[in-house]
């Protein structure tokens, strides 16, 4: 405390999920492949929509789009986590340090909320209105309905980050978490936090119960479309198509209504932080999981994408082994002419000679 008085930054840890060096290093390694499992999932997504044009469509895009915030949403919290959890706890990060892991959080989370619900209406749009969908969902709409949800999620973010920055911080300041969330943060302030308490759950109600309830609304009509089909194929169809999105929507919201929507004299740290494991590093995993085994649009694209890319690595050495069998090729021709030349000339010299 002499340190932060004298610098006037002040500086949190992270408390370690063990003090045993060995259950620690089981805890790194397992969430190192946690987020590396993350990684090459969504960028494989990523990859699969931007190179394969049959997939070129709103709704993949709208996947394309998640999977980028989910990039950003695990490599925002897994690295400072893995470095806390090899010092076991002892690493300090500064006031502004954690704001900018707060803000990007909460930019990155509400985003991604937003679009769920997003996601939510483009079905909605392709089972109840097939025939104008090509007119409603436009690529102008598409981006700007992208552009809404990262604009809605700085706005949320930007206000409570700043309220949360400039709480008086004083005495023990371990986090009881792994990241800088925001309930765990505020419970180290040495003042009355019930306005920020109340502004992050007005966010929460923005950025969670808002976009929820235009889910169910938007699923209510779908719904009720389906049961209207007399196909049976259809209506298989028309499931196959919600069915990822909405186990997805089940993991996100209802880990989220659990840390956020709930009374802060309730909120429990221990529960807090093990729930936070779920939707930090085990939902952007799942996501990816969850849209390429239940889609096969996507799976198949993924089994050309890895095609493709074995394909390109195995051209040059076809190439080469081309380029040498035309060498050897011409080469030998070189040999015949050169041959025949010299038969040619002997026979020419013989007959001279005669």
């Amino acid at each position: 405390m002499e340190e932060e008085n004298q610098t006037g930054v002040v500086y949190f840890h992270f408390r370690p999920f063990s003090t045993n060096a060995t259950v620690a290093s089981l805890v790194f390694v397992g969430f190192l492949l946690l987020y590396l499992g993350s990684l090459i999932g969504n960028l494989t997504i990523g990859l699969t929509v931007w190179q394969d044009h049959s997939l070129h469509t709103p709704m993949y895009f709208f996947l394309f789009v998640l999977a980028t915030l989910e990039l950003g949403y695990s490599t925002n919290i897994a690295p400072l986590t893995l470095a806390s959890i090899l010092s076991m706890g002892k690493m300090l990060i500064s006031l502004p340090s954690c704001g900018a892991q707060m803000f990007f959080f909460i930019l990155l989370g509400g985003s991604d909320c937003v679009l769920l619900a997003i996601m939510a209406y483009d079905r909605y749009v392709a089972i109840c209105h097939p025939l104008h969908y090509g007119l409603i969902m436009s690529w102008q709409l598409c981006g700007q309905m992208t552009l809404g949800s990262l604009g809605l999620g700085f706005l949320l973010s930007l206000p409570l980050t700043v309220l949360i920055c400039h709480l008086p911080f004083c005495g023990h300041n371990e986090i009881y978490h792994f990241f800088c969330d925001m309930p765990a943060v505020m419970r180290l302030a040495c003042t009355d936090t019930r306005i920020h308490q109340a502004a992050l759950f007005a966010i929460s109600v923005a950025a969670v119960a808002i976009p929820f309830l235009l889910i169910c609304l938007s699923y209510g009509c779908i719904v009720v479309t389906i049961l209207r089909m007399k196909s049976a194929e259809g209506k298989r169809r028309a499931f196959s198509t919600c069915s990822s999105h909405l186990l997805v929507v089940v993991l996100q919201y209802g880990c989220c209504t659990l840390i956020y929507l709930r009374p802060s004299s309730s909120y429990s740290p221990e529960e807090g932080r093990a729930v936070s494991v779920v939707y930090t590093f085990f939902s952007p995993l799942l996501n990816p999981l969850i849209y390429s085994i239940r889609n096969q649009e996507v799976t198949d694209a993924v089994k050309r994408l890895l095609a493709r890319m074995f394909w390109l690595r195995n051209i040059p050495s076809q190439g080469n082994y081309s380029l040498k069998k035309k060498e050897h090729s011409l080469m030998g021709r070189k040999l015949r002419i050169n041959k025949q030349r010299e038969r040619i000339s002997s026979c020419a010299h013989e007959h001279l000679g005669l």
